[in-house]
Parts: C-alpha cells; structure tokens; sequence
C-alpha cells in the first residue's frame, strides 16, 4: 500500500507541487490534526526524478493508536509535519516516528526523523536526496484519545533534543486538552501565551488554577510553566531527527 501512496505521490508533486508553493493566508487558529500543507519552494524547485517506488526500500509507516504518545511536529512552512499518522499529504515524518503506547506512569520517549528512505522519497522523488526541514510551527507531545485511553495522566517533559543536542527549555510543559479527547504537553504553542494558559492545566505539582470557572486563581508555581518551553531559534538552521523524554504520572496503578 505505501509503494502505491509514494507512485500516486510523485505524481501529485510533479503536477501540484508548484501551485502549492503560493501566498498562504496567515492561520488565527491554533492548530488541530487537520492543519493545511504547504509544499517547500526549495523542495519543488526541480522536478523529481522518476525513480521507481517498487526499487526502493520503504521503512515502516507508524500510526498512533488510542493510548499511545507521539510527537506532533509542524515546520516553519506548514509542509513537513506529523500528527500521529501516515497520510501522504501530511504525515511526512510517519517512517520510523516513535510512537510509544503509555501503559502506566514511567518514562517514555517519542521522536521523528527525516533521515529515512520513505521522507527523502515523498519530498524529493528520489531515496538519495536529502531535503531538511526547517523552522518551527508547532510541537507537542501528544496521547491518541489519552484523556479516555490514560485518565488523569500527567507529562512531565524532562528533555527536548534536535540531532542529538540537548534544548535549554524557557519553563516548564504542562499537561491539558483542547478538545477534550487528546492528551498533550504544548512544547511551542504560538497560539497560547504564559497569559492564557487553560484553566483546566495539571502538572507534576498540581492544578494551574485553584477553583473552578471565574473564580479560578493561578497556583503559586503558574511562572514556571509555560505552553512555549521551546525556542524555534533552535530548528531556524534546520533539523533531521527530534526526540522528547518526558514522564507520566497520576494514573492508577
């Protein structure tokens, strides 16, 4: 089935690939799994190369399933990214992504990679060309149907690399729901400010907010946590391979 994606991939890029690389209208909205794609203009800049899928050596496609985490991940254009699937059309980094089921409180790490056949194949046309992305949208750890599959978790991020390097975090992930369904932890979130931060946030070391609705007060540690831990500094330059350790913690044993 993936050989039969790539074949029907190429042949939207070598007919579409240009048109996608217009003026986009600048979203409002912070963004859900049903985030819009915008092709690079330096990755279409040639027209691929017409290498048979059937020669190439396709590594596994990952989807997250209810209860487990992945990594959500959009580039500075709105082209590469990954939402826990394997749609040709946004789920770039679906090869060899680490998805990780959560089957209790512990450790766990999640991670994407561009350095793969299936990547290089979907955003080039060739195995052999290495396109990097670069910049930064989005990012979030995130749990399929977490707030049903893992009630009560917590995601306590302990470290964020790109290729290997270790991230300084501006304050700390804390862990909610903007739809009440997926579990996550907003590593940079540009559409929620230190200001703004869900009434509904929990942590390692409790509620964000005391109270409940309009009466509602900010817990004492609120400072340290913060929706955008991550510098898109860090991804300006471009990146291959990002990996998150975090913890769970608040399930039921």
């Amino acid at each position: 089935m993936k050989k039969f994606i790539a074949c029907m991939l190429i042949s939207a890029m070598v007919c579409g690939a240009f048109a996608s690389c217009g003026d986009k209208e600048e979203s409002s909205q912070e963004p859900t799994t049903e985030a819009t794609t915008e092709a690079s203009s330096e990755a279409t800049s040639e027209e691929p190369s017409a290498i048979s899928a059937e020669d190439i050596d396709f590594e596994d496609t990952v989807v997250a399933q209810d209860g487990d985490a992945y990594l959500a991940i959009v580039d500075g254009q709105w082209w590469i990214q990954y939402w826990g699937g394997d749609d040709p059309s946004k789920d770039y980094l679906t090869y060899n992504a680490g998805v990780c089921p959560i089957t209790g409180n512990g450790d766990y790490t999640v991670s994407v990679t561009a350095d793969t056949n299936g990547f290089r194949f979907d955003t080039t046309g060739s195995p052999d060309d290495q396109y990097v992305p670069s910049g930064l949208q989005f990012m979030a750890v995130m749990i399929k149907n977490g707030e049903t599959a893992c009630p009560g978790a917590v995601i306590t991020v302990n470290s964020v690399k790109v290729d290997g390097n270790e991230l300084t975090l501006d304050g700390k992930p804390y862990t909610s729901s903007d739809d009440g369904k997926e579990t996550r932890a907003n590593l940079y979130n540009q559409w929620v400010s230190k200001d703004n931060m869900p009434k509904d946030a929990r942590t390692a070391d409790g509620m964000l907010y005391e109270g409940e609705g309009d009466a509602a007060t900010p817990a004492s540690y609120i400072g340290d946590y913060s929706p955008q831990a991550v510098n898109p500094d860090d991804f300006a330059n471009g990146w291959t391979t990002v990996e998150v350790n975090f913890t769970i913690s608040g399930m039921a044993e």
